[in-house]
């Protein structure tokens, strides 16, 4: 499900309306939590956060002309999901969310190397999302995109 919009508010009203409640409340719980540095924008035609140009001049390895991305928010046909590049990254954080989940949803976990999906929307963990949004800086992200991501 490929939504063209130049701003997340765009993206948010071109939604179904079966989906504008949970992808809006998913965002507000990404920016509330996520520590400074970060900047929502449209990447990859979804909702983004990613570390700017001015804090991270190399940008994305794959292209560097974009900004290095750490999250992403997307309608996609079948359910909503939450792209968190910090879980592909980081064996730690992937084993901590997994070990968590559980304990807020009683549904079995949905996910993939860093894709998160949510089928029933009136499961969205907003709690641990928070938490997991709050456990890594842009400059944590950038020292272990570098380590463990980064092409040379």
């Amino acid at each position: 499900m490929t939504i063209d919009a130049q701003t997340p508010d765009e993206y948010i009203s071109k939604l179904p309306e079966n989906r504008k409640e949970a992808v809006s409340q998913l965002r507000e719980t990404v920016k509330s939590n996520l520590p400074n540095g970060f900047e929502e924008c449209i990447s990859y035609k979804m909702i983004g956060y990613v570390v700017s140009h001015s804090l991270y001049p190399n940008g994305y390895h794959v292209d560097p002309k974009l900004p290095l991305p750490f999250i992403n928010i997307a309608s996609q046909k079948n359910f909503v999901a939450l792209y968190h590049s910090g879980i592909y990254a980081d064996k730690e954080l992937h084993d901590w969310f997994v070990r968590e989940y559980p304990k807020y949803v009683k549904t079995k976990l949905d996910m993939g190397k860093s894709c998160i999906r949510f089928k029933n929307m009136n499961t969205i963990p907003s709690a641990l999302i928070a938490d997991l949004c709050q456990k890594m800086t842009p400059k944590d992200w950038i020292a272990l995109y570098e380590q463990n991501i980064k092409k040379t």
